[in-house]
């Protein structure tokens, strides 16, 4: 479930958002960082809505008077809220509203992400695997001075774009 999660966030950020300033570097980022949580093999804090609010407020308190570093950085949280999203944590009400519906929502219940068949998880990667290689074609990431630009400024190259 690493494909699905970052074409998820970046496509989805730029379907809604369609900003020029987004950097889809952090996005991504922000959309992997719960999978950490996997490690521990229970759902925790950025498994939460006040995991993401928690990252938004730090990303706003810290880069104050610092607009480029905000711009960047708020992709993020940005991406801990598609991750939510797409994760299917917001269907888990204990899960998700942690500690407003008590303390025992987090670390109780299997990571929402991978409580699903194989087969569906299998499935979702493929779609991401699809996602990615629209996200390629689209914005001609074969060619290098694209794919420059992404990975050196976090944008998409504004040639493809509608």
């Amino acid at each position: 479930m690493f494909f699905f999660f970052v074409a998820a966030a970046v496509i989805g950020v730029l379907l809604v958002f369609d900003s020029a300033s987004v950097d889809y570097r952090f996005v991504a980022l922000g959309s992997l960082l719960p999978l950490l949580e996997a490690l521990s093999g229970r759902p925790l804090v950025l498994h939460t809505l006040l995991g993401s609010v928690s990252l938004l407020t730090l990303a706003m308190a810290f880069t104050v008077r610092r607009r480029v570093l905000r711009r960047r950085v708020l992709g993020i949280p940005i991406g801990t809220f598609v991750f939510l999203i797409f994760s299917g944590a917001w269907t888990r009400t204990d899960l998700f509203w942690w500690p407003v519906t008590g303390l025992d929502g987090i670390a109780s219940a299997p990571l929402p992400e991978f409580d699903r068949p194989l087969a569906v998880l299998v499935l979702l990667e493929l779609v991401g695997i699809g996602g990615m290689v629209w996200l390629i074609h689209r914005f001609a990431l074969t060619q290098p001075e694209n794919l420059r630009q992404l990975l050196a400024t976090g944008r998409l190259p504004k040639t493809k774009r509608r």
